[in-house]
């Protein structure tokens, strides 16, 4: 019975345990999106289709070998295969071959075809790579911004606290005759409007929560939450180096760079495939072919009984008939299945030349649109480089500007903390009302909100320059 009883605890405590919510860090977040997140999962299958076209390039490189056999049956007015004769008969029949075929040259096309796979699976891996540092910046914003509804959830307790002591010594007060009722009510709708911001304020810890389990991939929304941890402001240093330093880092490492060079290298590549249709293409071939048949076969011939002779002419100037023995073959049982396929089989091969002369301007077309495909893919990596230098300089720009609104939001911060306390020691001797005192409790409230919003968009802007400089995703520092 006791045993009973010991199981029984041990299977509740382990059924809490595991109802309880498991707490994410941001690299658990990070690393689950990278391997889960829908994006991510797509662009892998690219990758996936560049390793199959790679191995349709390889296949084009060597022999194509097919092999076929039929067994028919043919019933009704048909030719006997041994004697050449229309009957009326069902006849089986059986044939059997191997193919072969090799391209030996067609203007090395399918040689560039072979490259150009490989050039395009790495153009996918660094796509890949890119969908990777976006998601992970996603999943940084939404798991700062869920901690940030969760420290201003904490702020709004803290000052709720606060509101309560107030409330409790001032309806003393007012019992006492020292503060009138008007700042009990006043302190009570503080109360009242804290409450409610407090609701608020858990309504959007859970919003931030499912957004930030839907771009990891993560459907348990219930169960998910994060670890209530401050997160320090590590890697400011990067912001040390010039702004021109992180742009030609950026164009050395950045993916949006190498996804437009390889782009042009599939352009240039392309050209030289069309190209290769103005050449002969030659292949060799080779062909084994047999047959068997249930066919009786000729074994002999006889005198026909029914009319032993045939005139085959007659003499000139007599016109005397000339005569001679009508033979009919005879007809025996067929040789066995495979002695036929040893007898009747065959080969065939040789080489075959192509050569184009005229396909309605089909190639030059091809080629030229080709090349305008070039034009396009020079003017998108030109493109590509301006925008990547707006956007690590706007990036650069942002964490600059989002460290100084930082600082001086923790020198608000500082200061209304300090109001703050002057305004309720004048509160509790009764210099002040209970207005005035809401009001700078209220103007310290924003300013740690405004501390908090600052602190995260400078952590969030600063993993942003540090992708540009270079830092893999997997390697940010929070």
């Amino acid at each position: 019975m006791k045993n009973y009883s010991l199981i029984v605890t041990l299977l509740l405590f382990s059924s809490i345990l595991t109802a309880q919510k498991k707490e994410w860090t941001l690299e658990e977040c990070v690393n689950y999106a990278l391997e889960n997140n829908i994006q991510v999962k797509l662009t892998e299958l690219d990758v996936e289709l560049s390793d199959i076209e790679k191995r349709d390039a390889i296949g084009n490189l060597i022999p194509n070998i097919n092999a076929q056999a039929a067994n028919a049956w043919n019933t009704g007015l048909t030719q006997n295969a041994t004697t050449g004769i229309l009957v009326n008969q069902t006849v089986r029949n059986f044939s059997a071959g191997v193919t072969a075929g090799l391209t030996l040259f067609d203007g090395l096309r399918n040689f560039k075809s072979l490259q150009r796979a490989k050039m395009s699976r790495i153009a996918n891996e660094y796509s890949l790579d890119k969908m990777q540092d976006d998601i992970a910046l996603f999943v940084a914003d939404a798991y700062l911004q869920v901690l940030f509804n969760k420290q201003n959830l904490e702020v709004l307790k803290a000052q709720n606290e606060v509101t309560k002591e107030q409330l409790g010594r001032t309806q003393d007060l007012v019992e006492a005759g020292v503060l009138p009722e008007g700042d009990l009510l006043e302190i009570k709708a503080t109360d009242a409007d804290e409450q409610q911001r407090m609701i608020l304020a858990e309504n959007q810890i859970q919003i931030s929560l499912i957004s930030l389990a839907q771009t990891l991939g993560f459907r348990d929304y219930q169960n998910f939450d994060i670890v209530d941890r401050d997160y320090d402001i590590f890697g400011n240093e990067i912001l040390e180096n010039s702004v021109y330093d992180v742009i030609d880092t950026a164009k050395e490492e950045r993916s949006e760079i190498k996804i437009a060079e390889s782009n042009m290298e599939l352009a240039e590549m392309d050209v030289e495939l069309a190209k290769g249709a103005y050449l002969p293409t030659l292949s060799a071939f080779f062909n084994y072919n047999t047959r068997e048949t249930g066919q009786n076969r000729i074994i002999g011939t006889e005198i026909d009984p029914n009319e032993p002779t045939r005139t085959i002419g007659f003499v000139e100037g007599t016109n005397q008939q000339v005569l001679t023995g009508n033979s009919i073959p005879v007809l025996g049982s067929p040789l066995p299945f495979f002695e036929q396929l040893y007898i009747n089989d065959g080969i065939t091969y040789g080489l075959r030349i192509d050569v184009p002369i005229l396909n309605g301007f089909a190639t030059r077309n091809r080629v030229r649109r080709n090349e305008v495909a070039v034009k396009r893919a020079e003017y998108q990596l030109e493109q590509a480089e301006l925008d990547l230098e707006s956007n690590v300089y706007q990036a650069y720009t942002d964490a600059k500007g989002a460290f100084e609104a930082y600082e001086a939001a923790l020198v608000a911060s500082e200061a209304q903390e300090k109001a703050f306390e002057y305004a309720t020691e004048r509160y509790d001797v009764g210099l002040t009302n209970a207005f005035d005192f809401s009001q700078a409790k209220i103007r310290f409230e924003n300013t740690q909100r405004e501390a908090l919003r600052a602190k995260y968009d400078y952590i969030f802007k600063l993993k942003v320059v540090e992708l540009y400089f270079g830092i893999p995703v997997r390697d940010l520092k929070f």
